[in-house]
């Protein structure tokens, strides 16, 4: 009887355990999105400024970097 008594003890604290614990991942999941939103907004504003610095000084845009190993992949593809 203890035996199966301490099982059902087992499977209750393991239960709370589980349910704190998907408690816990709602709420790191929730502060993942509110920091990946506020560095988009950062990276947002810095793109912003780099856009008024070159204007400012007069500098060309130059393309992105992804931007141009596309191209490249692209033109490679045509040339096969």
């Amino acid at each position: 009887m203890s035996s199966l008594k301490s099982l059902v003890e087992k499977i209750k604290s393991l239960e709370t355990e589980r349910k704190n614990l998907m408690l816990e991942i709602e709420e790191l999941k929730k502060v993942a999105d509110a920091k990946a939103k506020a560095l988009e907004s950062e990276i947002s504003m810095l793109r912003e400024e780099v856009k008024s610095l070159r204007v400012l000084l007069g500098v060309e845009e130059t393309e992105p970097e992804p931007e141009k190993k596309k191209k490249k992949n692209e033109s490679a593809l045509k040339v096969r």
